[in-house]
């Protein structure tokens, strides 16, 4: 039997996922990646349970847990540090994006072709084309066409790692008048971001400039923020503008077929974006495997463009809530009474045991 013919346009998360899942003997995989190599900066990612079940899938779940931190607990504070309402973890797992990416690598197979440069017409003959390249997608632009162009937010976001570990008194997401900021740990060190209004951009942001930008804007918050944000530096920090991707009906087109930020970019007010990359990869690559290939992306569509689009735009809805700025006073008074109840419900639980 003739081997297909994949190619993957785009080796981040999701295009090193599907070339570590898609089995090397039935198909022949080409990764078209416009990075020379894997970027060395980068802040932490949140893996939800469902995601760390994909990384087991590519035998790589362990090396991420070594490489990793657990993130068990943090609370949603005022600008000041108050806490307002305490979250307790889910048993996430956090990694930096160069280790992820580092890993994802070992799990692709040698028999895997690596082309490197820019594309910009996609390549043919293949019997089928994945998008996996981010929010500004050619293949979406190709087979979607305009309207599917993605569009920029208002908001910017800043983030980074610096050196210490932070205190559970600080951890968590700071809510202020139209501005977000976060603190968790990181492997060796602090992961922090912050999100708000901004003109800079909306294409390549200065790091340098938006790192200054940012600490005037979080001057008046606590402690913790400022000592971070003085310790940030252009080499560990990462700026740029927020882009969405409009909603689709279908994450497939004839032989052509979208993954990650190509098929549903969203807000990071979630932390689900990586995550879902890696969940749409993973559930691709096993239906091909096991289905041809108008079956297997049947399937996918079917497991993932509801679930996705959902994700979307509960993370949209959450970024308005977060970076609220008339509606404060009313979202603030709404977290209090959540908080205070949450409060009660767990005091009550702990008197019945």
């Amino acid at each position: 039997m003739p081997m297909e013919k994949v190619d993957i346009i785009g080796g981040g998360i999701a295009g090193l996922a599907l070339a570590g899942t898609l089995d090397p003997g039935r198909f022949h995989v080409t990764v078209y990646e416009q990075r020379t190599e894997l970027p060395a900066v980068g802040t932490t990612l949140a893996m939800w349970p469902e995601a760390q079940r994909a990384l087991s899938g590519l035998g790589i779940l362990g090396a991420v847990r070594n490489r990793g931190a657990i993130i068990k607990a943090g609370a949603l504070r005022r600008p000041s540090g108050e806490a307002v309402l305490s979250m307790e973890g889910e048993g996430l797992l956090g990694v930096s994006r160069p280790e992820l990416l580092k890993l994802l690598d070992t799990a692709v197979p040698g028999t895997v072709h690596r082309a490197i440069g820019r594309v910009d017409q996609l390549p043919v003959k293949a019997a089928l084309t994945v998008g996996a390249d981010g929010v500004n997608s050619i293949v979406r632009r190709d087979s979607w066409g305009k309207r599917s162009a993605a569009k920029p937010t208002p908001f910017l976001a800043v983030r980074g790692v610096v050196p210490g570990t932070p205190s559970t008194q600080d951890t968590g997401e700071y809510w202020g008048r139209g501005e977000i900021f976060g603190l968790a740990p990181a492997a060796g060190g602090s992961n922090w971001y912050a999100s708000f209004r901004s003109d800079l951009g909306p294409d390549k942001v200065d790091v340098a400039e938006a790192l200054e930008v940012t600490r005037k804007r979080y001057a008046n918050h606590s402690p913790a923020v400022r000592d971070v944000l003085a310790l940030a530096n252009t080499e560990t920090s990462l700026a740029q503008r927020i882009w969405t991707t409009p909603p689709l009906r279908t994450y497939s087109r004839g032989n052509v077929v979208l993954v990650g930020d190509a098929a549903h970019a969203m807000t990071p007010n979630l932390g689900r974006g990586a995550c879902e990359a890696l969940i749409d990869a993973v559930t691709l690559g096993k239906l091909l495997n096991e289905h041809p290939t108008d079956k297997a992306l049947a399937a996918y569509n079917k497991k993932r463009v509801l679930r996705t689009q959902l994700l979307r735009l509960a993370s949209s809805a959450m970024g308005g809530i977060a970076l609220a700025q008339g509606a404060q006073p009313w979202r603030d008074a709404l977290l209090n009474q959540v908080g205070r109840r949450v409060t009660r419900s767990r005091e009550r639980a702990g008197t019945s045991k």
